[in-house]
């Protein structure tokens, strides 16, 4: 067992140096001996069985027994068009399953696990399904363990292992532990991380010693192996509307067919109409195509580097009116540089240009002493109180800019980390956190040990008792903190993100909550973050659309504001409050007051909270980011919690609704402008449906209780519903995206989805199309000198017929085009801007054309070739729905 083992054995049984980690060259070779460091998926369903369950629905069951009815009287030609109609309506639905399970699987991948390895003597960040026994992984708070390690070091190391234990409490972690017996628990092995499980604090080192399914989660992988396909909000309303539909449908189905009988009509041809009356007026389609919309629609967010995690998110994005941004990276460029330093009481600026460093620099460096220049003190200790590395012969960079940034600042001293790491070896530390603002490490000097402290400046001096200056200790009395703070203060004012160092020494070991007292304050460091060159437009888009953007940073208040007031966010310094203020006030109080608000400064986890719960308060709908492992609550409280994909935790990324992987607040703005034209889209899509249905109802109906012949078999509605208008409705729910649509307000989450003239525009549509269809129906008859009244020769039945099935199918393939938007005409937005659209409109009139020109189809049909002056007449009347609802949106927008 491996934690019978020392560190130290389980390298050597790995053939491994802890400095070196694994050959890079090696990988390749191993990967292909142990596999994927991943647990085996269920199995996926084969193509075969997706196929057969799509004939698990009432209604194909309905048209089978049809089908079978139909043989045993043998009316053959009318059973092999069904049979042939419902086999395509499965293949359809199989290429759209197919379709949304790809568009799932790829957004998957891009948001798969990561974990920070040694290879080859240098850190960086690769996928964990990539790792192999024997590979060094870096542990810190918020990341996930990516396998079953061996620790080798660890630094205040507490981990989360509910998952496998049960046990919510972080179990504290301790890589010198070895145990002699084999009977030890999962949640007791104190020098093991185990896949799957959440490092709550500190850092660690350990070494791979099994993965994929032979780690102990692996043990347990079935019972993770559960599905989730959770319906969306949207999905369940219209699923209920489907059910309601139905009900109504089969009611109208059985009146149809007694009145039918009553009228003396054929037994069976009054069951066949029944039964595509039902299928005409269930729209049956309508939960498929929104399935697939979706899917496509979170693919073409994945391309605009948002990840939608969970698909309801796509809906709420259309209601965000607030968004709540981190500053640091999502509305800054998290390109950190040290650009001025207080040391010895004066303010300096640093030299521009790249790190460099002089080999006989390096080699020559020995450790700093009091007497030396107080910048090389200040460098020192803002170097060694760090977690992130930076190479700067290859520029390589690992951990948070703000220390990439220190690290640049020490190299420009001539101090390179790894060269003071093996001089000064960390002994312990105090990990940083978001409440005490500070970290803190522990090294070991030649006389004695040393304390580095580094953060907030407001927040370490409050723990210093004396100054360093000109290589003496001072006392630091209330004047000078003041005069320190000020000067800060006035850094803040240009922008600048100020962090502070100390330092103490000490003669034994400490321990680390005895750290940050009694302190000697060094300096501190100015650095600026420029914001994003985009995000000042997209902000302005976002106070159009009537989105409310927020500022929310640990930064001072003044540095905030600044930016704030530069981005457009904020216009003075009234409208910011600090972490302090929002704890003085209860939470009734702080919703009162938070309207006026858009920056945020100083604020602690707990107030991200307070934040969102306030707003929310006010009926706003709220989008928050956040990064850090504490970020969590945020996240999950707010109605879209938005991660990033850089800086981001794993804790956070597993809270949110959404990744952002460029981390940038324009990418917010773009997605919730993609979701509003999903929605868009969506809605297209089901009002088309709706009114091509409720066309055939109506066709159907009036036929019926008029007495009349009815303009349709049951295989042409049949044909038409569940063929041609599936490619229309899909093409519809991926219509370009309307570049006006961030011109209107956020909607209201509580809207039906029946508003704003949704209803009126699928009614008449549809008794549009029904009546034409009944017209077309009519002239075919009165072509041949006959009423509707008439006993009806099968030749004018025919011809009568023809022209109504041209007429429907030609009728909803135009109208189409008049759905792609409620306000603006179809050549205004572009008549061929939608391709998929018109190769969907092409492809129907080649299949109509088809199944009355070619003699097998059009005898199976019952149809028949139409001449130039009929489709003259088919094409004017096709056209009249098309041109109503163009002239409609002309009269409304007047």
């Amino acid at each position: 067992m491996w934690f019978q083992k020392t560190a130290d054995d389980t390298l050597r049984a790995f053939g491994v140096l802890h400095s070196q980690g694994l050959n890079p060259e090696a990988i390749s070779t191993l990967q292909k001996k142990y596999g994927k460091n991943a647990l085996k998926a269920k199995k996926k369903t084969g193509l075969i069985t997706k196929f057969l369950m799509q004939f698990k629905d009432m209604l194909i069951y309905v048209l089978l027994g049809a089908a079978v009815i139909t043989l045993l009287i043998r009316e053959y030609t009318d059973a092999i068009i069904i049979l042939v109609v419902v086999l395509l309506n499965a293949a359809i639905g199989l290429f759209q399953e197919n379709k949304a399970e790809k568009a799932i699987e790829s957004l998957q991948k891009l948001s798969s696990p990561k974990a920070v390895v040694r290879r080859g003597g240098q850190i960086y960040e690769t996928e964990a399904s990539e790792l192999v026994p024997g590979d060094i992984v870096l542990l810190e708070a918020g990341r996930y363990v990516p396998a079953d390690l061996r620790l080798l070091e660890t630094a205040n190391l507490k981990i989360e292992e509910s998952a496998l234990t049960g046990e919510s409490v972080s179990s504290e972690k301790e890589a010198s532990a070895v145990f002699k017996t084999d009977k030890v628990p999962l949640g007791d092995q104190l020098n093991m991380a185990f896949m799957s499980t959440l490092v709550t604090y500190g850092r660690g080192e350990g070494i791979v010693v099994t993965t994929g399914m032979n780690t102990e989660m692996g043990k347990i992988a079935k019972l993770l192996d559960a599905e989730t396909n959770e319906m969306t909000p949207l999905q369940k309303r219209l699923e209920e509307l489907g059910k309601t539909l139905g009900i109504i449908a089969i009611v109208i189905c059985f009146l149809v067919f007694g009145i039918g009988l009553f009228q003396g009509r054929p037994l069976f041809d009054m069951f066949l109409t029944a039964i595509s009356l039902a299928v005409a007026a269930i729209p049956e389609g309508l939960a498929a195509i929104v399935a697939i919309v979706l899917a496509l629609g979170v693919t073409r967010m994945s391309k605009i580097n948002a990840i939608v995690k969970k698909l309801p998110a796509v809906e709420t994005l259309g209601s965000v009116n607030v968004i709540c941004s981190d500053k640091t990276g999502t509305l800054t460029q998290n390109k950190m540089t040290v650009v001025r330093y207080w040391i010895d009481g004066e303010l300096h600026t640093v030299s521009s240009g790249n790190p460099k460093i002089e080999p006989s620099t390096v080699t020559q460096m020995g450790h700093s002493t009091v007497a030396q220049m107080g910048k090389n003190l200040l460098a020192e200790a803002m170097v060694l109180c760090t977690d992130a590395t930076y190479n700067p012969e290859t520029g390589d960079s690992t951990g948070d800019p703000t220390e990439i940034a220190l690290l640049e600042f020490g190299l420009k001293q001539g101090l390179d980390k790894t060269v003071l790491s093996r001089a000064f070896k960390r002994l312990s530390e105090n990990p940083f956190d978001s409440n005490r603002k500070l970290m803190s490490t522990l090294h070991e000097y030649p006389e004695k040990n040393r304390v580095y402290v580094k953060g907030a400046i407001d927040q370490l001096i409050k723990r210093c008792t004396t100054a360093y200056e000109n290589g003496f200790s001072v006392p630091l009395d209330v004047t000078k903190k003041e005069h320190l703070l000020q000067t800060a203060e006035s850094m803040s004012a240009e922008a600048l993100r100020v962090l502070a160092a100390a330092y103490k020494t000490t003669d034994g070991p400490l321990e680390p909550e005895d750290f940050e007292r009694d302190l000697t304050f060094i300096g501190f460091v100015g650095m600026i973050d420029p914001p994003r060159e985009e995000v000042k437009k997209s902000i302005a888009s976002a106070i159009r659309a009537g989105i409310r953007p927020v500022m929310i940073t640990g930064d001072h208040q003044t540095t905030a504001v600044t930016i704030a007031k530069s981005l457009g966010i904020a216009e003075d310094r009234s409208q910011s409050m600090t972490g302090a203020e929002i704890d003085a006030l209860s939470d009734e109080a702080f919703a009162k007051v938070i309207d006026r608000c858009r920056v945020f400064a100083r604020v602690s986890p707990e107030n991200k909270v307070k934040i969102v719960t306030a707003f929310q308060s006010c009926g706003n709908i709220v989008s928050m980011t956040g990064d850090g492992v504490n970020d969590a609550p945020s996240l999950k409280r707010a109605d879209i919690g938005v991660a990033m994909g850089i800086t981001g935790t794993d804790v956070s990324k597993d809270a949110s609704d959404m990744i952002l992987l460029d981390d940038n607040f324009t990418t917010i703005v773009h997605a919730i402008e993609e979701g509003r034209n999903i929605y868009a889209n969506i809605k297209k899509t089901v009002v088309f449906l709706l009114s091509c249905n409720l066309g055939e109802v109506i066709t159907i109906v009036a036929s019926i209780l008029f007495s009349w012949p009815i303009p349709l078999l049951p295989t042409q509605i049949l044909w038409i519903n569940l063929i041609t208008d599936s490619l229309p409705a899909i093409a519809l729910g991926v219509d370009p995206d309307d570049p006006t649509v961030m011109n209107d307000p956020p909607r209201d989450p509580k809207e039906s989805f029946f508003a704003g003239g949704v209803t009126s525009r699928a009614i008449t549509g549809g008794v549009l199309i029904g009546v034409l269809t009944l017209a077309a129906f009519t002239i075919g008859v009165s072509e041949y000198g006959y009423s509707l009244y008439d006993a009806l020769p099968d030749a004018v039945l025919v011809y009568a017929r023809t022209m109504a099935f041209v007429v429907l199918a030609a009728s909803q393939l135009f109208y189409a085009l008049s759905m792609r938007h409620a306000k603006k005409s179809v050549f205004q937005i572009g008549l061929f801007s939608n391709p998929y659209l018109i190769g969907a409109i092409l492809f129907g009139f080649i299949l109509q054309f088809a199944v009355i020109s070619v003699p097998s189809f059009s005898n199976a049909f019952k149809v028949q070739f139409l001449g130039l002056r009929d489709w003259g007449i088919v094409i004017a009347l096709s056209l009249i729905p098309f041109a109503v609802n163009e002239a409609a949106k002309h009269i409304r927008k007047k």
